[in-house]
């Protein structure tokens, strides 16, 4: 029983020192700023470099703000990926993607709120899912491979194994999310995160094949959890000094000073 309590997260409810509240607050927030950077940018129309780079960097410095307090998911198929493979308790996943979808609807509303109404502004305020330019196939493939890139550049650049790269992570996963873009803003016009292409199709009243946006990174998302842990496998933590190097030390130490405290016969 034990053991399913400590699976689903149930004591973290309760516990203050888990930070639980807190950390919710944060994914909020960061998905919040994701939205309204990232989908504000989209005001640039066809300028696919600028709304790939809005989005990425905006990652970078919401993971950078939050990623102490949260671990910086800002992304239901970042959160479901690390839950699959047991790094976040089921119960503090489902919080956080509640927590996502509210911050991602929130940032988007902020958008609208602070843009003209013009019919044409108000086309281009990161809505995906309508008039796709491949067909439902493609799309679900294109979203299975920009979640399955997003989880497992995070779980590489995230490995406890691999302290390094903890000060870069924030940057490496920006990149990420900015290639995810070049390659996903021509054919499904990116949505690589459920909660962000939700959050705008909510705010828009566009809720086309939204299945899409969630089927594809979730199961993306997954695989990419599944492979690094099983198929690539965590780095390696340095190796221990041997147990025998130990011995064969104190054994040394004794016979010179066995030697050292010898008096001639």
């Amino acid at each position: 029983m034990g053991g399913i309590k400590a699976i689903l997260g149930v004591k973290e409810l309760s516990d203050r020192k888990a930070g639980l509240y807190r950390a919710l607050f944060a994914e909020f927030l960061g998905t919040l700023l994701l939205n309204f950077f990232g989908c504000g940018a989209v005001a640039n129309k066809n300028n696919v470099v600028a709304i790939s780079l809005a989005f990425g960097l905006t990652v970078a410095v919401v993971i950078q703000a939050i990623g102490h307090i949260s671990g910086g998911h800002v992304n239901p198929a970042v959160t479901v990926g690390l839950a699959v493979v047991g790094k976040v308790p089921v119960i503090r996943a489902i919080l956080y993607v509640i927590a996502q979808i509210t911050g991602a609807i929130a940032g988007s509303a902020i958008v609208r709120a602070l843009s003209t109404e013009s019919a044409e502004m108000q086309e281009f305020l990161g809505t995906v899912g309508h008039g796709l330019p491949v067909r439902v196939e493609q799309a679900l493939g294109v979203e299975f491979f920009l979640g399955l890139v997003l989880v497992l550049v995070v779980c590489g650049a995230c490995d406890g194994a691999k302290p390094d790269s903890k000060g870069i992570a924030p940057i490496i996963i920006g990149f990420a999310v900015t290639v995810g873009h070049f390659v996903g803003i021509p054919r499904t016009g990116s949505g690589m995160n459920p909660a962000r292409a939700l959050g705008s199709a909510v705010i828009m009243g566009k809720l086309d094949n939204q299945w899409l946006y969630w089927v594809g990174p979730l199961l993306g998302g997954i695989a990419g959890a599944l492979i690094y842990e099983h198929a690539l496998g965590p780095a390696e933590q340095p190796e221990p000094r041997r147990q025998y190097e130990f011995a064969v030390t104190e054994e040394k130490e004794l016979q010179r000073l066995n030697k050292k405290g010898a008096t001639p016969a």
